[in-house]
Order: structure tokens, then sequence, then C-alpha cells
């Protein structure tokens, strides 16, 4: 496994674990990895209850997430956290 595979899959599972724990469903937390040439976005998806968590007071939750997320990227590679409304 490559060192950007092992990073991302660690990054992933990194976020995986601070949403879960944040949120009252976290059976419904999915997380996407599209990867880029420049750059790898995760893609958060919760419950549509628990999507006021995940963002936070004026989105501190949200950007404390992408501060752990680029943290732990190492800056060898980009990595953006969007967190997706799946609400009709």
């Amino acid at each position: 496994m490559s060192s950007i595979a092992a990073e991302s899959k660690s990054i992933s599972g990194l976020l995986e674990y601070l949403i879960k724990s944040l949120v009252d469903d976290p059976e419904s937390v999915t997380i996407t990895e599209v990867e880029r040439p420049d750059i790898t976005i995760y893609e958060v998806r919760v419950a549509p209850g628990d999507l006021g968590r995940i963002i936070g007071k004026q989105g501190r939750v949200v950007n404390a997430l992408r501060t752990v997320a680029r943290a732990a990227a190492r800056g060898e590679r980009r990595v953006q956290v969007e967190v997706i409304s799946d609400a009709s």
C-alpha cells in the first residue's frame, strides 16, 4: 500500500471516529473519499438531525474537523472536508 493510500485511510478513519462521537445516530455516518490529482476531498454525510451538530455554531465544529484533517495529512497532500446535505 502506498504512503498516500495509507495516509488517506488513517485520515478517513480519524474523521469517522470523531464524527461518530459527535452525532446521535452514528450508524448513518458515511465518509466518501474523492481523489483528485492535487487534492483529496472527504465528503461527510450524516442524518439530517445531526447536521447542526457537525457544523456547530458559526461553523466551528466543521472548521475544527478540517484543521484536524489537514494536520493528519502532514502537509504532504491537500485535503478538504465537505459536509453534504441530502435534504430535498
